[in-house]
C-alpha cells in the first residue's frame, strides 16, 4: 500500500478484477467510489440504505466488512438474490484497512444482477 492509498479490487462475473486507488482521507462510501469511477451501480436512494440498488458482495478482504449491520439486513431482505458477505456499498466508509478489498457488484445500472 502506498503511504495515504488504499486499493479496492472490482471482480466481474468473468473473475476479472480491476483496482481501484483510493486516498485514505477520501470520506466517502464505497458507493461514492464506484459511480465516480464509472461502475453499473444505481444508487437510486443516494446512500440512504433503502432502495439496495448499490448491491455488492465482499469476496476477500477485511472480515469486518462481510458482516452487514441490522439497517442493511433489512434492506437486503427485499431483494431475490442475497449472500452471507451482501452489503450495500453507501454503508461502507472508505477507510484505511479497506486495502485489498475485493467486491463484486450485484446491482447494476439496468435494476439487474451480476456486473
Amino acid at each position: 500500500m502506498e503511504e495515504g492509498l488504499i486499493t479496492i479490487y472490482v471482480e466481474d462475473a468473468s473473475g476479472a478484477r480491476q483496482s481501484i486507488e483510493i486516498p485514505t482521507d477520501i470520506q466517502l462510501s464505497l458507493m461514492e467510489v464506484l459511480k465516480a469511477s464509472e461502475y453499473p451501480i444505481q444508487a437510486t436512494c443516494g446512500g440512504m440504505a433503502l432502495c439496495a440498488t448499490c448491491h455488492v458482495e465482499v469476496l476477500e478482504g477485511n472480515e469486518k466488512y462481510k458482516e452487514a449491520t441490522e439497517p442493511e439486513l433489512e434492506m437486503l431482505d427485499t431483494l431475490p438474490e442475497v449472500m452471507l458477505t451482501s452489503r450495500l456499498a453507501c454503508q461502507m466508509a472508505v477507510q484505511e484497512d479497506m486495502d485489498g478489498l475485493v467486491v463484486r457488484i450485484l446491482a447494476s445500472e439496468d435494476g439487474g444482477y451480476g456486473y
